[in-house]
């Protein structure tokens, strides 16, 4: 790994720390860091090293764990949904066994979603480049890291070599600020940011997010901000590390100890970027003018304030964009023009890797304390550790007074394919981070919010402003 250019942004001083090689035509080769294996890959990753007679290269760098696929009803295999996952959580054991890779099995109370095991063990660190079979795995740009998601040849090529190919993205600072109003947490701003610029808004780019918003968030705040970048088309989203950062990871299980702590922290304050670093391009984002949202459509850029009405198609311009919109409604079940407060759900889902932290479930109890959800809500912590947690502070007996379904952790609903699901037609206020056709279930409809407003859904049956419950 070279040294390289010290440049002006962040993400160029990582990337330019990180370079092995770079070719002519601007491909360049990449150190990583950290490589994080969830039960979700196909099992050719496995196999072509197996077939080329190779190990990982560097075991004592990556860490694996079972999530997408696990039961949430209990931790044993038995209770996973069918055999042909089962199988696949069978062979991620098998795969680290062999090549000496740290594993936290169903078993063991680190275990749970990837990008909410990361950060919360000290794993993921400022500086670092990061990367997963999963896309989400710019969650951990929070921390000041280089953090995305990659393929399955891509995840063969980095236990082989510790290195992986990859194209220079260019830069983007989004920078947010202005104090928010009451309920308005970091899933509203990233929502916000995601309804202003649209799905495709980033693509190409690496976002930095910056702004005195930005800076009063907590880690969890800046985890489910960094989360949803992908949902901007984005490659990875950062936020500069500070002391927030180092307060969240000081004395975490693999955070450096003693001098090295001491060092590294020297070492991620030069992390930030210059006050003069030129960035691709800049977009500005007013938190004041943000209510919680709500996503009506089926992208997540088709979201407004709970307060808003489902567009008319029939005034947009571009035809794509308009038919996209008709598709999404009718998909959705939804009339042009209506309220978006007072729409009746199914179900509620709170949990995923964007909102299955400790504070998110703080924020969740605090709604659901003295009252009862009127529809089957599930509640999904996003590790045994943060489940853990939960129960020593009571979070569990809130939920399971307010009549909630208390689990154990894993992805979940987020994208049922671990039993947890939708039934057809059934709509779903969600703490996730896609609102896809199908995505909770075949038919299903699902709209993305912020934990204390699912929170409020529940214990109202519709779509509801968690402000009208005073909660602030």
């Amino acid at each position: 790994m070279g040294a390289g250019v010290v440049s002006g942004t962040m993400f160029e001083k990582i990337w330019d720390r990180h370079k092995v090689h770079e070719r002519p035509d601007g491909q360049t080769l990449l150190y990583v860091d950290r490589h994080y294996v969830g039960d979700d890959l196909p099992l050719e990753a496995f196999e072509t090293l197996r077939r080329k007679g190779l190990k990982v290269r560097r075991p004592e760098l990556t860490f694996a764990m079972p999530d997408h696929y696990v039961s949430t009803r209990g931790r044993s295999l038995a209770d996973t949904v069918d055999a042909e996952r089962r199988e696949l959580i069978e062979e991620l054991v098998r795969f680290t066994a062999e090549n000496g890779i740290s594993l936290f099995p169903l078993d063991d109370i680190r275990q749970g979603i990837v990008h909410v095991v990361g950060p919360e063990q000290g794993l993921s660190q400022p500086g670092m480049t990061i990367v997963c079979g999963d896309s989400h795995t710019s969650t951990h740009g929070a921390l000041g890291a280089l953090g995305f998601g990659i393929g399955a040849a891509e995840v063969s090529h980095v236990f082989a070599t510790q290195t992986l190919w990859q194209r220079r993205p260019r830069t983007m600072r989004v920078t947010v600020s202005g104090i928010p109003g009451p309920s308005v947490v970091a899933k509203d701003v990233i929502m916000g940011i995601i309804a202003q610029i649209g799905v495709a808004g980033a693509v190409g780019h690496v976002i930095e997010y910056a702004g005195e918003t930005i800076r009063e968030l907590s880690m969890e705040g800046r985890m489910t901000l960094c989360n949803m970048s992908i949902e901007a088309g984005a490659r990875a989203g950062m936020v500069a590390p500070d002391e927030v950062t180092f307060a969240y990871l000081a004395g975490r299980p693999f955070a450096p100890k003693g001098a090295e702590w001491d060092e590294a922290v020297v070492r991620w304050r030069a992390l930030a970027s210059e006050a003069d670093a030129a960035f691709d391009r800049e977009v500005r984002l007013d938190a004041a003018t943000l209510a919680p949202m709500v996503s009506w459509g089926t992208s997540p850029e088709d979201a407004g304030p709970i307060t808003g009405r489902v567009p008319d198609p029939r005034g947009i311009a571009d035809p794509l964009k308009r038919s996209r919109i008709e598709k999404g409604l009718a998909y959705m079940g939804l009339q042009p023009g209506a309220a978006l407060e007072g729409l009746a759900v199914d179900r509620v889902f709170i949990g995923s890797c964007t909102n299955g932290r400790i504070e998110d479930l703080r924020l969740a109890a605090a709604v659901l304390e003295g009252r009862r959800a009127t529809v089957p809500t599930l509640v999904v912590p996003g590790s045994g550790t943060v489940r853990a947690q939960a129960e020593a502070e009571g979070l569990d007996r809130i939920f399971l007074a307010a009549g909630c379904d208390w689990r154990h952790a894993g992805c979940s609903m987020c994208l049922a394919i671990n039993g947890d699901m939708l039934a057809e037609g059934e709509r779903c206020a969600s703490t996730t981070n896609r609102n896809f056709v199908g995505r909770q279930g075949r038919g299903s409809r699902t709209h993305l919010m912020s934990p204390a407003m699912a929170a409020a859904a529940a214990v109202a049956g519709r779509l509801t402003d968690v402000r009208q419950l005073g909660m602030a």
